[in-house]
């Protein structure tokens, strides 16, 4: 074996006592989800809470792509339309919940020691605040109901996404879909049940509709496919 190449790691051995402890650690609660999963079978129920953790951690990275390359875009088309500070321009008419969670983040921002200007506002904000920028817009704080189909997706918004002809809508559904994902993933909660090819293979996509460029370094890159292809109940899997 190369000294540049990574050790084999041999099989884990998942011995009655280990997977009493873990079931101790992790609760029989937790552990239930994939008992059921695994018809009762504490090693391959054990097995399938690893590679339901090794493919959330895999998703981590393409989630975090594009999440960042949604917020900048959307800051940066805004940005043109409004100011740099739009978040706080009354002519974007945000609504109410928009207003709270900037609100909040600047109290954050300011409670750890950090400016609350718009680089730092951006990244504070949450991937559902800028997800919930591409709904139709909640209560207005004085009353009446926002339309960010004219005072943000129309008026810039649509420009954030340079590489598809679609509607609001369109791009605001896949989205949100992903933003449950994200959380569910973000509360150590179970994925198996999801259709996870297709929640990859929309990733990529509105990234896409984003950068090409930022999708092709984010597919090049993922451990996603890898770990899809691997099933939790072969019998020769390191897990």
């Amino acid at each position: 074996m190369s000294v540049d190449e990574p050790p084999v790691k041999s099989a884990f051995s998942y011995t009655d006592i280990l997977i009493d402890a873990l079931e101790t650690s992790l609760s029989a609660e937790r552990m239930a989800t994939y008992l059921a999963k695994a018809n009762g079978d504490r090693e391959k129920a054990v097995r399938l809470h690893t590679w339901n953790t090794a493919v959330s951690a895999a998703f981590y990275g393409p989630l975090q792509g594009l999440e960042v390359a949604l917020r900048n875009a959307i800051h940066r088309e805004l940005t043109a339309r409004y100011r740099a500070d739009w978040y706080d321009d009354p002519a974007t008419k945000l609504d109410a919940g928009t207003l709270g969670r900037v609100s909040a983040a600047r109290v954050d921002l300011r409670r750890d020691g950090y400016s609350d200007d718009p680089p730092h506002m951006v990244a504070a904000l949450s991937f559902g605040f800028w997800v919930a920028l591409l709904g139709s817009g909640g209560r207005l704080p004085a009353g009446g109901k926002a339309n960010y189909e004219m005072t943000l997706w129309r008026a810039a918004v649509f420009r954030a996404f340079p590489h598809t002809k679609t509607s609001r809508k369109a791009v605001h559904r896949p989205l949100d879909y992903l933003r449950t994902f994200r959380n569910r993933i973000a509360h150590h909660e179970p994925i198996l049940d999801r259709h996870l090819t297709a929640d990859y293979a929309s990733l990529l996509q509105i990234t896409g509709w984003i950068s090409p460029e930022t999708q092709a370094w984010i597919s090049h890159h993922s451990r996603v496919p890898a770990l899809l292809a691997q099933s939790p109940y072969d019998p020769g899997l390191m897990f």
